[in-house]
C-alpha cells in the first residue's frame, strides 16, 4: 500500500495485520467457495473476533469508533484476498449505520452485536423484479395491524438472500403516487412465517450469491420499524454514500491485485529472447492502468475522509461507485491478456472479472451515479430525473 494523506502510520499497520490474515486464512480458499458456492461462518467469526468487521461503529453502540476510512482500509485488504468475501463487510458496514442510527435500541442492539462479532448476516432489501434504478418506485406492500406492520410481494436480486439471518426491508406504506415520501424501512429476521428465498445462479460473487425473497402474509412488530413510517427510504439512503465508497474501494484493490501479479508476470516470462516487460505494447497499458487506479483509489478514500469529517460527500461517492467497477473490469481484463492462454483458463483472473462485473449493476449503475455527480454540481432544480 502507497503512503498518501487519507493513511496513517496506524491504519497502515491495521492493513498489513489484515493482509496477513486475508493471506494466510482467505485467499487459499477462493476459488473453492466459487465452485461450492458455499460461505465459511467460521471465517466470518474469526474476522469478528479480530475486530474486522464494521469497526466504523460507534463505542457507544459497542464498536470500535475507528471511523470509515478505517473500515476501507479492511475492505482494500478482504478484497485482494476475495471480493465476495469483502461484500460482507460492505453489507455489515451499510447495514449497521442504518441500526444504530434509525433502530430502537433495544431491538436493534443484539443485532449489531451479532455482526460485529461476525455471528450474522445482515442483508438490505430494495431492489424489486420490475426495476431497481427506480428504487423509490416500490411496490412491496407494508401495513400497520396494531402493533404489527405485515409485508407482502417480493424483493429480487438481493445479496446473500438465503444466507442472512436478518434483512433490512425497505416497502410502500404510503400511496403509490407517494413515491420516496411512501416508503418505511423494517429489520425483518429471515426465519419469521410467511418469508422464503431463492437463489440465482450468477456470474460471479457465487458464494455469497444472489436471490428473492418472497413475503406472503409476514409480520413484524411496529418496533422494527428503522426511521419514520413513509420516511424511511428519504432517510435512510443517505447512507449509500458511504457503502459507494467502500464499492469502489473493494474493486480497486482487486484490480490492484492483478496488477501486482501481471507486473511481476511480465518480467519473467520470455519472448523473442526478451521479457515481455521489454514491450511497450505489454508495459504501456499496464502502466496506464496503475495510474487510474491510484487516482480512483483517492477518490475513494477522500469520500471515507470527508464522511468522517461529517461533509458532505455524495459527488466522491457517485465518483467511486462509477469509476471504481468500471475501472477495475478494464484493468483485470487486461492483466488476462498478458497472461495469455494461461489468463483464460478458469483461475485467480478470470474470477476476478466475473466477482467485480456485478458492481457496474448493482448499488447503483454508472448512468445513476453520474446523474448524482451532476446534481451535485449544477443542482438538483436544473437536473431533473
Amino acid at each position: 500500500m502507497n503512503p498518501n494523506p487519507y493513511i496513517n502510520e496506524d491504519l497502515q499497520a491495521l492493513a498489513e495485520t489484515v493482509r496477513r490474515f486475508a493471506d494466510e486464512k482467505i485467499k487459499p480458499g477462493f476459488l473453492e467457495r466459487d465452485k461450492t458456492r458455499e460461505f465459511d461462518r467460521a471465517l466470518l467469526r474469526e474476522m469478528g473476533e479480530l475486530g474486522f468487521i464494521c469497526p466504523e461503529v460507534p463505542e457507544a453502540f459497542g464498536g470500535l469508533g475507528m471511523g470509515c476510512v478505517a473500515a476501507g482500509v479492511i475492505h482494500e485488504e478482504i478484497a485482494r484476498a476475495d471480493l465476495s468475501f469483502s461484500y460482507l463487510n460492505l453489507l455489515a458496514s451499510l447495514n449497521s449505520q442504518i441500526l444504530y442510527k434509525y433502530g430502537h435500541p433495544e431491538v436493534v442492539r443484539p443485532w449489531l452485536d451479532k455482526i460485529r462479532e461476525g455471528r450474522a448476516i445482515c442483508a438490505i432489501a430494495l431492489t424489486e423484479p420490475r426495476g431497481g434504478s427506480d428504487a423509490a418506485n416500490l411496490r412491496l406492500r407494508v401495513e400497520r395491524d396494531g402493533d404489527f406492520y405485515v409485508i407482502n410481494g417480493e424483493k429480487t436480486s438481493i445479496s446473500a438472500a438465503d444466507q442472512a439471518d436478518i434483512t433490512v426491508v425497505f416497502g410502500r406504506t404510503g400511496t403509490p403516487e407517494s413515491g420516496a415520501h411512501g416508503v418505511t424501512a423494517l429489520l425483518v429476521p429471515m426465519d419469521t412465517p410467511g418469508l422464503t428465498t431463492s437463489r440465482f445462479d450468477c456470474h460471479g460473487q457465487r458464494s455469497i450469491g444472489r436471490g428473492s425473497i418472497f413475503f406472503e402474509n409476514v409480520r413484524v412488530p411496529a418496533s422494527h420499524r428503522l426511521g419514520d413510517e413513509n420516511k424511511g427510504f428519504v432517510q435512510v439512503m443517505h447512507g449509500f454514500d458511504y457503502s459507494r465508497s467502500l464499492i469502489g474501494l473493494q474493486c480497486l484493490a482487486v484490480a490492484r491485485a492483478a496488477l501486482d501479479e501481471a507486473w511481476e508476470y511480465i518480467t519473467q516470462r520470455q519472448a523473442f529472447g526478451q521479457p515481455l516487460s521489454a514491450f511497450q505494447g505489454v508495459t504501456h497499458p499496464l502502466a496506464q492502468y496503475d495510474t487510474e487506479v491510484e487516482g480512483a483509489r483517492l477518490v475513494c478514500l477522500q469520500g471515507l475522509w470527508l464522511k468522517d469529517q461529517g461533509l458532505p460527500h455524495s459527488a466522491e461517492a457517485g465518483m467511486a461507485k462509477w469509476w471504481g467497477p468500471k475501472l477495475a473490469y478494464d484493468v483485470i481484463h487486461q492483466c488476462l491478456l498478458c497472461f495469455g492462454h494461461g489468463g483464460y483458463d478458469r483461475g485467480l483472473m478470470e474470477q476476478r472479472l466475473r466477482d467485480v462485473l456485478g458492481f457496474q449493476i448493482g448499488d447503483g449503475t454508472a448512468q445513476i451515479m453520474k446523474t448524482i455527480i451532476a446534481r451535485t454540481r449544477a443542482g438538483r432544480k436544473n437536473v431533473p430525473a
